[in-house]
């Protein structure tokens, strides 16, 4: 086993990869478990993309991830996708089984073992009542987190978006109880909502927030975010000014990462408070 195990490989790749925090996460756990595999970050442009599949099992890779902007083009490419795949016609877990390409979408798993272990019970509020979540954002990343909402029998999905065409291009693809909503009705939806959450890259490279006030929710919702970089965003920063209760990104990226190790190097690890610490560490530059 652990023979078959030291020639296996992984990789992460995307347009760019440099900053992926991937290779970090997966290298922590080669080492806990002293497998003699590798797990690498390439970078392939969109062009290179198809080509660069095709490669795959000449270069012995047991498999890998894939991250923007080849989530859809991944999916389009492998033998097999899981249903769960095909339904956010994306992919960003690869792997090879009997002799074809098979691929998943592990973010909206990452999404909710994040919450369920920052705050279990996220999905049943104290209110009693049916679960209503709003979204901020309608891009690439909102399909995962839709389809968890919708599998955790969320009774109303409201996603907020500046052009309300893509948000109602995702209500389209999800049905009920999805709705669409503008930023300046965002106000309208936070009585009684239990969750928010923002998907948005709103605050990054430069960009500003508009105004987010999150007085009228209720004193048991919870405010998470899918971005980790940086880890204390503008949404969690207002959430706590109002005393609710927050969840960063970062345990999303680590969760999601679970299943292809499993895949590929044939144990499954778990996400630590150790793993967790290292991977700060990293995007704050102190290591």
């Amino acid at each position: 086993m652990a023979e078959l195990q030291s020639t296996k490989k992984a990789f992460v790749t995307g347009w760019p990869v440099k900053h992926s925090k991937s290779p970090l996460i997966h290298g922590h756990w080669l080492a806990q478990f002293g497998i003699d595999g590798s797990y690498e970050p390439i970078a392939v442009e969109p062009d290179g993309f198809n080509d660069f599949i095709s490669g795959l099992a000449e270069n012995r890779f047991a498999g890998g991830n894939v991250t923007l902007p080849h989530k859809e083009a991944a999916y389009r490419a492998v033998d097999v996708a899981t249903s769960h795949a095909q339904k956010l016609q994306a992919v960003n877990t690869l792997w090879f089984e009997d002799g074809k390409l098979h691929g998943d979408n592990t973010d909206g798993y990452g999404f909710s073992a994040n919450l369920d272990a920052a705050n279990p019970g996220w999905d049943r509020p104290q209110r009693g009542i049916a679960t209503k979540a709003v979204i901020l954002g309608a891009g690439g990343a909102s399909r995962a987190i839709i389809d968890c909402l919708q599998s955790r029998g969320f009774g109303e999905i409201i996603i907020i978006n500046r052009t309300i065409q893509r948000a109602q291009t995702l209500v389209d693809h999800f049905g009920e109880p999805c709705l669409a909503q503008t930023w300046d009705q965002l106000g309208d939806h936070l009585n009684d909502c239990d969750l928010v959450i923002n998907t948005t890259s709103l605050g990054l490279e430069g960009t500003s927030w508009p105004d987010l006030s999150l007085e009228q929710l209720p004193k048991s919702a919870i405010v998470t975010d899918i971005v980790y970089t940086p880890l204390d965003t503008y949404p969690l920063q207002r959430a706590r000014a109002c005393g609710l209760r927050t969840v960063d990104g970062l345990g999303m990226l680590l969760h999601q990462a679970v299943p292809g190790f499993e895949r590929w190097f044939g144990v499954r690890p778990q996400v630590t408070k150790e793993l967790h610490s290292l991977v700060v560490a990293a995007l704050e530059g102190t290591k």
